[in-house]
């Protein structure tokens, strides 16, 4: 992503967007200011992607995303997605919401994609879970692939074998790149084999992420290729079939699989699903109504029940639930995106931002002061 150094150290950013005449108690730290007419607006924090790319380490979304998910498994409050769909321009708008009590913040996300312009826009807005006052807005696309990594990579630490060292990728996009990332930060990987339809796409992802790693990263040309061999198994598609062969799994292999947030669209098939022992992010997706795509395919086609879900990724990283049990099981990590991830890495980037004093400051009213029906 733009703004991130190739090593993952975060970068300096202008003082260009400093706000200006306030002091420093009063910009944007969720603090109050008062108008001639004597309401009091709270002082809100807009940052843009262009503020907040580069603003964090790759290892640091990832401390920040599993604590977040410790907090999910004794009892923090999140619930998945909810995607509305529009027929006529096709499009769909999605949100998922997560307070985390211990962090001190609660929010979400809301993103609108497709539609007339064919493109996607985020927003997260991001709330004191002790005040319920509003701290900032994110503009949450440059983030997206690095909270969703680092989600990977928890679930990569508490279900894969410690002396994993081949990596297989499939996928070449943005989230592909994310989820490699962050796989860096919890595994020393040697080898890393990446598969796309595309030969083009794949060959760039190998070659910029030999130049950044010194794993050895290559392209391969079938799926099978990258699946032949992976400790770990990443799978990063926009796929509506199942892009790998359960039967070809090897014994001890972990996959995460991240492109699956659609009860129409299975990244993994029945076969792996009932191979392995199954965690996903939230219990809600892997429900006969979830949208946990590949989870409902294999109980649709009856290779697994109901009762086949393991335990939540949060309770694993709290100890509440076990993670691997031996070094011949096979895990997967349902991972298809929650707002436990986005709350924690957009309270840390708001600490980072407000301690560079980045972004711009809005006024916003509560509803004490504005909502009066005048």
């Amino acid at each position: 992503m733009q703004g991130v150094a190739a090593d993952g150290v975060a970068t300096p950013k202008s003082d260009s967007a400093e706000p200006k005449g306030m002091t420093d108690s009063e910009a944007g730290n969720g603090g109050t200011r008062k108008r001639a007419d004597g309401a009091s607006a709270t002082a809100v924090r807009y940052l843009t992607s262009e503020d907040v790319a580069g603003l964090a380490s790759v290892g640091e979304y990832v401390a920040a995303v599993r604590e977040g998910y410790r907090q999910r498994g004794e009892g923090a409050p999140a619930e998945p997605r909810t995607k509305l769909v529009n027929r006529d321009p096709p499009g769909m708008l999605t949100s998922y919401a997560a307070i985390l009590p211990e962090t001190g913040a609660m929010g979400g996300y809301m993103y609108a994609a497709g539609f007339g312009a064919g493109d996607a826009q985020f927003v997260t807005p991001l709330f004191d879970a002790e005040s319920g006052r509003l701290l900032a807005l994110l503009d949450g696309a440059s983030m997206n692939p690095f909270k969703t990594g680092a989600t990977g990579a928890v679930g990569i630490d508490a279900l894969a074998r410690g002396d994993a060292t081949e990596l297989g990728v499939i996928g070449s996009g943005a989230q592909a790149r994310g989820q490699l990332r962050a796989a860096m930060e919890v595994r020393e990987f040697e080898t890393v084999t990446v598969y796309s339809p595309t030969k083009e796409h794949r060959e760039r992802f190998a070659a910029d992420m030999n130049e950044r790693y010194e794993a050895s990263v290559a392209a391969v040309a079938s799926s099978a290729a990258a699946v032949e061999g992976a400790d770990v198994l990443i799978t990063a598609t926009n796929a509506s079939e199942p892009v790998v062969d359960g039967e070809r799994i090897e014994a001890g292999t972990h996959v995460t699989a991240m492109g699956q947030y659609d009860a129409d669209k299975s990244e993994l098939d029945a076969t792996a699903i009932s191979r392995a022992k199954y965690v996903p992010d939230l219990r809600g997706r892997a429900t006969a109504d979830g949208d946990a795509g590949s989870f409902v395919s294999a109980l649709e086609e009856g290779a697994i029940d109901a009762e086949h879900v393991h335990a939540e990724l949060g309770e694993v990283v709290a100890g509440d639930a076990s993670g691997r049990e031996s070094a011949e099981e096979i895990t997967v990590f349902d991972s298809g995106g929650t707002a436990i991830e986005t709350v924690a890495a957009a309270h840390m980037l708001y600490e980072k931002a407000m301690e560079e004093d980045l972004g711009q400051v809005l006024d916003w009213f509560p509803a004490s002061e504005a909502l009066t029906g005048e």
